[in-house]
């Protein structure tokens, strides 16, 4: 196996760590549950638009820097960033799921509109698609959408929608044909949360914080132009925007930096007369989580290897958003446990570590686990397609994660 990129990448290589040097300091905090983008976050988003260190590809006419494709260019990128524990800029609903869709699916009008201001981060988007009959069963939505006096008149309920009550605009699935078949009759619409007739309201979750919402449309106009698509096409233009949100999950990079920060808590924090890195079995769940990360590392490079032959990834592609969850939650696990008693303050404690970072990702990751498409219909996919799934790590579970489990079984959000 070569895993060198080739002498011309070095020099590009060494560029992006140039920039980092020089700039890095500019980069913000991590924006952790904000779901506006901060004033330095925009602007650390347009300077690394203007580097062609985010947006590379995407043309100058919609925003972006306008580079030729290179994937190992763009996998440097990720590296180096990811290396040096810097933002590699804004990744959200609307930047990482909406934009790519717009621009395979899009006309040449709303790539002109929307891409720009959404990747300068004036918009924030936010994604209808579940509703409370229709989760992992996604076809069976029932919000339905009639055509009224040059508009849609929609009228229905979404779930789980997460940022809606922060968002701008919405891209929407909405049944638009309802005698036809379930998967044929859907339209994907984008249209402005401020129209009349919507009504949010926040899902607490355990988290103690309302990261989703419900929505509710009664007779909500939207213009006939502003759907992504034809009419009745909404289920293939859906599947194209959940191509990205599961490539976002599963961002191998970030699972890398959670690993990274788990080691630095565990050589900090204190059990008995050492360290929690000094702890034999917590060392054992630490070492059998780094050989996960390792391959899901390695995965992203046989995916990158394909995408350079042209291949489409098979199931090297289909494992990356259920593993890269799973281990993620796993990570925040072994966080808690190394935190010993302090490891079950939250809300506010004086004593709480990272302001309940560990114990909020541990909560969310859970239903990060399920959102997506569910952990349980994707293993399905997998078996049915002749791939033996890894066996958990022995020590991966702790009870801490058997407990949280049970509170969070009745939540399911996302589409298989």
């Amino acid at each position: 196996m070569d895993l060198d990129y080739g002498p011309q990448y070095d020099v590009f290589r060494e560029e992006v760590r140039q920039f980092l040097q020089t700039h890095g300091h500019r980069a913000p905090d991590g924006q952790g549950r904000a779901a506006r983008p901060s004033p330095e976050a925009v602007e650390w988003q347009q300077l690394l638009i203007l580097h062609g260190y985010t947006a590379r590809t995407i043309p100058k006419e919609y925003g972006g820097y306008g580079a030729e494709p290179d994937i190992l260019k763009s996998r440097i990128i990720a590296e180096e960033f990811s290396r040096a524990g810097i933002p590699a800029g804004l990744a959200n609903q609307g930047i990482s799921m909406l934009v790519p869709t717009l621009l395979e699916l899009g006309t040449e009008a709303q790539k002109r509109q929307w891409i720009e201001p959404t990747l300068n981060g004036e918009i924030v988007w936010c994604q209808g698609y579940s509703e409370p009959g229709a989760g992992s069963d996604l076809a069976a939505l029932k919000t339905s959408a009639r055509v009224e006096n040059g508009d849609f008149v929609i009228n229905g309920q979404k779930i789980w929608t997460s940022t809606a009550k922060q968002a701008d605009m919405i891209f929407c699935l909405v049944r638009t044909e309802p005698d036809a078949p379930k998967h044929g009759g859907i339209s994907y619409l984008i249209f402005s949360m401020d129209t009349p007739g919507i009504e949010v309201r926040p899902l607490k979750t355990m988290t103690g914080h309302a990261e989703f919402n419900e929505t509710f449309f009664t007779d909500v106009r939207v213009p006939l132009d502003q759907i992504v698509g034809q009419r009745g096409q909404g289920w293939y233009v859906a599947n194209a925007t959940l191509g990205h949100e599961r490539g976002m999950l599963g961002d191998p990079d970030a699972l890398e930096n959670r690993l990274q920060a788990l080691v630095r808590l565990m050589q900090k924090e204190r059990i008995g007369q050492g360290c929690a890195m000094d702890n034999a079995v917590l060392r054992d769940r630490l070492v059998a989580l780094q050989a996960e990360v390792a391959a899901m590392k390695f995965n992203g490079m046989r995916i990158l290897s394909n995408s350079l032959r042209g291949d489409a990834g098979g199931m090297a592609k289909l494992v990356v958003k259920l593993q890269s969850c799973e281990l993620a939650h796993q990570i925040s696990a072994l966080a808690i446990d190394a935190m010993g008693e302090m490891g079950i303050l939250y809300h506010g404690s004086e004593r709480e570590r990272e302001d309940g970072a560990w114990q909020w990702n541990y909560m969310f990751q859970l239903g990060l686990i399920i959102g997506g498409g569910t952990a349980q219909i994707q293993k399905n996919i997998i078996a049915e397609r002749g791939l033996e799934m890894p066996r958990e790590p022995k020590f991966a579970t702790p009870p801490a994660a058997e407990q949280a489990t049970a509170v969070a079984s009745g939540q399911n959000k996302g589409a298989a």
